[in-house]
């Protein structure tokens, strides 16, 4: 009925995406979503309760990931323009 042939791209492409999505729950989790809750009583999920290594770190990550694009999008131009 429906044809669900997919190339090997578009199966690596849906894995990227669906591997980004729940890498951006995860830390959405660990940052925002795990200091609203009552205190647990296992110890993984209280380390990440009261970590703050994430909360500092994923807020700093966005503007070093524009100086990263921008400084690759600079080099590009240069070797292309050498």
């Amino acid at each position: 009925m429906y044809n669900l042939r997919f190339s090997r791209y578009q199966l690596i492409g849906s894995a990227f995406v669906a591997s980004g999505i729940v890498l951006f729950v995860g830390f959405s989790y660990a940052v925002v979503v795990s200091k609203l809750l009552p205190p647990y009583e296992n110890q993984l999920m209280s380390a990440i309760q009261n970590g703050r290594y994430y909360c500092l770190l994923v807020p700093l990550t966005h503007p070093m990931i524009i100086v990263a694009v921008y400084l690759h999008w600079l080099s590009i131009q240069m070797f292309k323009h050498a």
